[in-house]
């Protein structure tokens, strides 16, 4: 993962702007530079800085996007954004704005970090890409015993670019929505045999539960 650098565009991931008319009191005020809280890395604390513009002290998942690239320096695609901040949102039971805090933005940070190393492990050709043949490694490391024809299947629908693989954006979409479907369907499946009987209108409303909690 890569971070857009903006450094010259922002000075402590501040713009400058002029107060309206001279007000000792407020130049004051907007002279302080933030202080990084006790226990944040001081870069997570830059970055969420750089990218709440609104100074609300929470981001979106537009704002974290301009955060976040993927191995072909592109932005993360949209949805993986909008999934990460569903996940770390802790407060979405009671307030779901879709956005997160500095602190969750920290644990997210962490988050990508782990996949960050987990992907690379898997791109053993080091092309920058997972194609099918690692992401199926992949899927028997996790414990899932899936067909190469459906890790096929999984990079036909996830490849943007026609490459027959995908981007590290797309390999933790990929990897959390088989996690968060794979759960629903063990809380069907009692007998943990690996078969499960529903009829339509259950099958879709797993589908949508977990589509609604994830992003």
């Amino acid at each position: 993962m890569s971070w857009q650098n903006q450094h010259n565009q922002h000075h402590g991931g501040y713009q400058q702007h002029a107060p309206p008319s001279y007000n000792p009191q407020y130049q004051q005020q907007h002279q302080q530079q933030p202080v990084c809280p006790p226990g944040i890395d001081p870069t997570v604390f830059y970055w969420f800085q750089a990218v709440d513009q609104d100074r609300s002290g929470k981001i979106n998942a537009a704002e974290l996007r301009k955060a976040l690239m993927n191995n072909k320096m592109k932005q993360f695609n949209a949805e993986t954004c909008r999934l990460m901040i569903g996940m770390f949102d802790k407060n979405k039971q009671v307030d779901a704005d879709g956005t997160i805090d500095l602190r969750e933005f920290s644990s997210l940070w962490n988050y990508i970090q782990q996949w960050r190393q987990c992907f690379d492990s898997f791109d053993t050709d080091k092309s920058g890409n997972i194609d099918c043949g690692e992401l199926h490694r992949a899927f028997h490391t996790f414990g899932y015993r899936l067909s190469m024809e459906f890790c096929k299947m999984i990079v036909r629908v996830f490849d943007k670019t026609s490459a027959n693989s995908i981007d590290f954006d797309d390999f933790i979409q990929v990897c959390v929505m088989l996690h968060t479907l794979t759960d629903k369907f063990r809380q069907n499946d009692k007998n943990q045999s690996g078969y499960i009987q529903v009829h339509y209108e259950q099958f879709l409303e797993m589908v949508l539960d977990n589509t609604m909690n994830i992003v």
